[in-house]
């Protein structure tokens, strides 16, 4: 409301009542529920007295050029910058104003980062399973933390926002891109900062990651901004974002090695003694011995670890800004697999093992493979013994050299990635086990082409 200064929330269908004339291109806007139900507009113009109204943009959507248009920008911005963009627009209903253009910067580090599943409990600070992203922080030689119930036992707004003014202080002290910033709720809250720390993004843009932590209060679980309060800044500098529910029964957060650890605020900034219990700034080396922080964050796994060990031989250097090459994509696990079973069949030298033909099944042949799943082959197998011994060995290698390469990729671990299943003439013809699949109406096993035929292999029922 401009005449009041304020903002009033209201019903729909009082405010168009009052300005729904006032609005452009309304028709392409609404859409009129008449006893619960929705029906398209009739006619020029819509009657704001006679029916309500729902917003859909079904007009915007169905009979404007609109999507042809913000296509047709996205399209030209992203081959003009090399990147993806983010567009801001304004639209009177005729013509399309472009008020920003961002791009999605993307930098070295943005590549799943292998989780390793033998890292000592003793060395974790932290685990986090939800809505992560990839990167890698290697050497983190500070932690500033602020504490929750401490921050929200603060008696006044002012002592919250004094808070925000440390951090901001801390920001300027710390080794760049080497300390990572962990509090409670939404960094960078305006309005209820009881909600999270009031920092603007001069405060916070030395950090190397910025976490926002959800504690459980009784039945409820605060929600986090996930980072856009600083979106694109964040992206842009490189700084990563984490969100962490330590309340849930699968994550792991060694909050006693935080509340033991020495703090020291006082030693940096002796005016603010008063909020040690709030603010706790932490030497890592200093705590264990010349260890260091690494975070390691896979959004295939949709996982991430912080993790304390020995630093890196050269210590890291600040990250350059984001490079205007987009990552490969590595969401597609069906597609490495595909490549690989391939390979295999293509390099399979049927004389030699006494394979009929090969046959890929499973998650891989219908492009639903993750991280950790098997790739599943049917080999019909027509030789000796021998043999079939000599073509176990041999693919038993491709088996171990394929999960350790999807361990690289991915940070899943396991004993092999192939999963066999030999079949014979006599399965064939009685269509029993996986042999029911190779011809099959539905979800039919998909041959591949073996060495030295050039095209797939397949087997004949009587």
């Amino acid at each position: 409301n401009l005449e009041t200064n304020a903002f009033e929330t209201i019903p729909l269908r009082e405010l168009l009542q009052r300005h729904g004339g006032d609005y452009p291109a309304a028709r392409q806007l609404l859409v009129p529920v008449d006893d619960g139900h929705i029906r398209q507009p009739m006619g020029l113009s819509l009657d704001f007295s006679a029916h309500e109204y729902a917003v859909t943009f079904e007009g915007l959507i169905s009979r404007t050029p609109f999507i042809t248009q913000i296509r047709t920008l996205l399209t030209l911005f992203q081959q003009r910058m090399g990147v993806p963009v983010d567009i801001e627009f304004a639209s009177d209903g005729e013509a399309l104003y472009l008020l920003q253009c961002r791009p999605q910067g993307y930098g070295p580090e943005d590549t799943p980062t292998p989780i390793p599943r033998d890292l000592p409990k003793a060395s974790i600070l932290f685990t986090a399973n939800r809505y992560v992203s990839n990167g890698r922080v290697p050497d983190i030689s500070h932690i500033v933390y602020v504490d929750q119930q401490a921050y929200h036992g603060l008696t006044s707004s002012r002592a919250m926002r004094e808070v925000g003014e440390v951090v901001g202080r801390l920001n300027r002290l710390l080794p760049k891109r080497q300390f990572v910033l962990m509090g409670p709720g939404r960094w960078g809250s305006r309005g209820d900062i009881t909600l999270g720390v009031s920092v603007t993004y001069s405060q916070i843009n030395n950090a190397a990651v910025l976490i926002e932590m959800a504690h459980q209060k009784g039945n409820y679980v605060p929600d986090l901004s996930f980072g856009t309060h600083f979106f694109q800044d964040l992206v842009e500098a490189g700084i990563r974002y984490l969100p962490l529910y330590p309340d849930d029964e699968d994550v792991l957060f060694n909050e006693r090695f935080i509340q033991t650890a020495h703090n020291m605020l006082p030693e940096l900034l002796p005016d603010v003694q008063h909020l040690t219990s709030t603010v706790r700034v932490i030497d890592v080396a200093r705590e264990t011995g010349g260890k260091v922080l690494r975070v390691l964050m896979n959004a295939d796994l949709d996982e991430a670890v912080g993790v304390l060990s020995a630093p890196t031989a050269v210590p890291a250097a600040v990250p350059p800004r984001p490079t205007r090459t987009p990552p490969a994509s590595v969401s597609d696990h069906w597609r490495w697999r595909l490549r690989m079973a391939e390979q295999i069949a293509a390099t399979l030298d049927p004389d030699r093992f006494g394979v009929e033909a090969l046959y890929l099944i499973g998650s891989t042949k219908n492009a639903t493979a993750g991280p950790g799943s098997d790739l599943d082959l049917i080999v019909h197998f027509r030789g000796s013994p021998e043999q079939r011994a000599e073509l176990r060995a041999w693919l038993e290698g491709w088996s171990l050299c394929l999960a350790e390469l999807n361990y690289l990729r991915t940070g899943y671990r396991s004993l092999g990635l192939l999963d066999l299943h030999f079949v014979t003439d006599a399965d064939i013809e009685e269509q029993t086990s996986y042999a029911a699949k190779i011809g099959a109406v539905t979800d039919p096993a998909r041959p591949l082409p073996l060495k030295g035929t050039g095209v797939a292999s397949t087997s004949s029922r009587s």
